[in-house]
């Protein structure tokens, strides 16, 4: 029997459950996929938004400034990376100018700090490389890791006693006659693996593009739940010089448009395209977005080579929707007349990943108002991520090969990776042994060659740490084996 179960163990329900491990509970995480960032904690920007694009008084607008402002705290306790750069939106026509005018007013309305509308001399100083008469500039917005924000808090979430539970897609929810639940899980790509039952006092629904179903699951139905595919290009590193902060283009009321962005390691990217869809599982990325992306972005950043191109990707996002297909808030709700001590979130989609432990510290503040919470005097905040050998000093570098040799054999040469962040990565805490499992926690296969150097031997060295055969090896989720027999 479990005090509360988390039902997703993407960066929402990654930061419930650090939040709710501060208090003394047994907490377990029941997460679909084989890792905690699969799926749209881990396809996003990686922007940290600055709470300006949001309706005054919304939870959305709420809870993303709150979770702005923490955000330098939160890098500093968990050890992931965050640059609090800023954000130009940049325009050409007073209407657009009029258009930034009351995007900044409504930022000022949800307490935005040092918002501004600056002249094409004052933008070029700050990117030089834009295109743009004027724009909007938000000081305080930033970039962030989002693979290694989801992974710190549930490592530390782990550190403090939660369980997780991955390869666990609930199929079933019962409240039993005392107020309690039972979740069913099936384990495997189509259930083959089994299933497992739990026993929970709450349960909290933070299944992210599953949020629907899980709600009606829980009784709360008549949540319609679309995707808006959102699809990317990513570009060399080399440019990353070239992108200081990230650039947007002037946006509508729904949309925030094509951007270009820079991630904290360096790689440049462009989107997102922004599709409504009904198939939340469908990755793909057309080529007629890809030259949308190309045409859209070169109108503020006229330095897009296609030589550049190293990857694309796509990220889906749950909007919760209106009978009019309108764009609703988040919900984040406890119904006590149809499932009591159940949380239940909807539709929490950008900026779900700035404002995740803002909205576990809102999760909370409404299951205190209906249960006595404790606080762990063990709870510990901080967590260290794996050091980077690329970052580290010469002399810091001789240090650790001199206690380590494996720091002095590099196993992918774009990111400059060693054997000792692979094996620490392979050896992580959540007990995840996939190929893009050791990418996200290393930056090892993200550079320009997309692992031809060293995704064989990363597979060797996961085949032989876990003990598997290399036909059980698998790449991100159930059913992704990267063989099938023996190859040359």
């Amino acid at each position: 029997m479990f005090d509360v179960l988390i039902i997703g163990g993407g960066v929402v329900g990654s930061a419930i459950a650090r939040q709710l491990s501060r208090y003394k509970l047994k907490i377990g995480v029941l997460e679909k996929n084989l890792d905690v960032c699969y799926e749209t904690s881990g396809r996003n920007t990686g922007v940290c938004h600055g709470g300006f694009a949001y309706d005054p008084g919304s939870l959305k607008a709420r809870l993303c400034v709150k979770g702005n402002q923490m955000m330098g705290d939160l890098a500093e306790e968990l050890d992931f990376s965050f640059k609090r750069c800023g954000k130009v939106l940049v325009g050409f026509t007073e209407e657009e100018r009029a258009r930034l005018q009351e995007v900044m007013e409504q930022g000022e309305k949800n307490g935005v700090r040092h918002l501004s509308i600056i002249e094409k001399e004052r933008l070029h100083e700050l990117v030089p490389t834009v295109e743009g008469e004027f724009a909007m500039y938000s000081r305080d917005s930033g970039i962030l890791d989002p693979f290694m924000l989801t992974i710190a808090l549930a490592e530390n979430a782990h550190r403090n006693g939660v369980s997780y539970y991955l390869d666990n897609e609930v199929v079933g929810i019962r409240k039993e006659e005392d107020d309690t639940w039972t979740v069913s899980t099936r384990h495997g790509e189509t259930g083959t693996g089994g299933e497992t039952t739990y026993h929970t006092k709450w349960v909290i629904n933070a299944a992210g593009l599953g949020c629907g179903v899980i709600s009606d699951m829980l009784g709360l139905k008549g949540n319609r739940i679309i995707g808006s595919k959102d699809d990317y290009i990513i570009l060399d590193n080399r440019l990353s010089k070239l992108v200081p902060m990230p650039i947007y283009t002037v946006p509508s009321n729904t949309y925030m448009g094509i951007h270009v962005s820079v991630t904290t390691d360096g790689n440049v990217l462009l989107g997102p395209t922004a599709e409504d869809t009904e198939d939340l599982n469908w990755y793909g990325v057309a080529q007629k977005n890809l030259d949308y992306l190309y045409e859209e972005a070169t109108k503020i950043w006229p330095h897009v080579n296609r030589g550049d191109y190293i990857r694309t990707y796509t990220g889906i996002l749950p909007k919760w929707i209106d009978e009019n297909g309108k764009i609703q808030d988040f919900k984040i709700e406890i119904v006590d007349d149809y499932a009591p001590h159940a949380v239940n979130l909807v539709g929490i989609e950008s900026p779900g990943l700035t404002a995740s432990v803002a909205i576990a510290d809102y999760v909370i503040e409404l299951m205190k108002a209906r249960m006595d919470m404790e606080e762990n005097p063990a709870f510990v905040p901080v967590r260290k991520g794996i050091k980077k050998f690329s970052e580290m000093s010469e002399e810091e570098q001789a240090e650790c090969i001199g206690r380590n040799p494996d720091y002095g054999e590099l196993i992918c040469r774009c990111q400059k990776v060693t054997k000792a962040e692979i094996l620490e990565a392979v050896r992580n805490p959540l007990g995840v042994h996939t190929m893009v499992g050791v990418k996200y926690r290393t930056r090892s296969m993200m550079g320009r060659c997309q692992g031809g150097y060293c995704q064989m031997r990363i597979a060797e060295l996961l085949e032989k740490e876990y003990g598997i055969r290399d036909t059980e090896l698998e790449y991100n989720r159930q059913g992704s084996q990267l063989f099938f027999g023996t190859v040359r």
